[in-house]
């Protein structure tokens, strides 16, 4: 809501990926080039192997006014495993580049994001790019070694927690309780979980104990979790997905 819906220009190869710009009042163009020429902060989100050829396309049109990475003045790449060291080459000299890496949450305003600036990005330009992104839900400057361990955590991170949400479901349908009634209580009780980490700030360990009374029902289905190995098996998750992310 920060930004008006006819001051944002999209473009894309095609109709199909520019509609729901359309449907949300954006202009759209299948001219990279076009926006360039009409923006200053400019968003490249593109699949990886595509974004050098993109770049390429519009490294005559980039200026000093321009900020690669995103906002105010600049050109923001979503593009996973495109390191900072790659925009900066494939860039004119000096330009504002800043790397962002997005959840799924966002859609809904909140997400998780974290970005890193390259060498010709200032605090201006991180300053806006986090005060707009703030509508998106948490923005965070990292270093940029952070990003690949953010999409392990974050990034795939969403799947992890919906898995575990269907499994705490399944199991109330298991004891008796309807499907849509289980999945209902298990999003919210999530939700409850996250915004008391948030709130409260205190280490999830903390929070945890305070559920559990001696011999009581939390502190024996604990038991089971660790029997089943789940915070071995979370934190063996976020490896290999922070692992491939290295390797695209």
């Amino acid at each position: 809501g920060k930004v008006p819906a006819s001051s944002i220009l999209a473009s894309a190869p095609s109709d199909k990926n520019l509609d729901a710009w359309r449907e949300s009042g954006c202009r759209t163009t299948h001219c990279n080039l076009e926006v360039l020429q009409e923006s200053t902060l400019v968003f490249l989100a593109t699949k990886p192997h595509i974004l050098p050829g993109v770049l390429q396309e519009i490294r005559p049109a980039v200026g000093p006014h321009h900020v690669i990475v995103s906002l105010g003045a600049g050109v923001v790449s979503l593009a996973a495993g495109v390191p900072l060291q790659t925009l900066q080459r494939l860039l004119p000299a000096g330009t504002k580049v800043l790397r962002l890496m997005p959840n799924l949450p966002c859609v809904v305003q909140a997400g998780a994001m974290v970005f890193a600036r390259g060498s010709g990005a200032g605090d201006g330009e991180a300053a806006l790019l986090k005060s707009l992104l703030s509508s998106c839900g948490l923005c965070e400057e990292v270093p940029e070694s952070y990003i690949n361990i953010h999409t392990g955590l974050s990034g795939s991170g969403v799947a992890y927690v919906y898995l575990f949400a269907e499994a705490l479901a399944e199991g109330a349908v298991k004891m008796g309780m309807p499907g849509g009634l289980a999945s209902r209580i298990a999003a919210q009780t999530l939700l409850g979980a996250a915004k008391m980490m948030l709130e409260t700030g205190e280490h999830p360990a903390k929070l945890r104990g305070d559920v559990c009374t001696p011999g009581g029902t939390t502190i024996h289905a604990l038991h089971q979790l660790e029997k089943g190995a789940l915070r071995a098996t979370v934190m063996n998750a976020v490896e290999a997905a922070t692992n491939r992310a290295c390797a695209m």
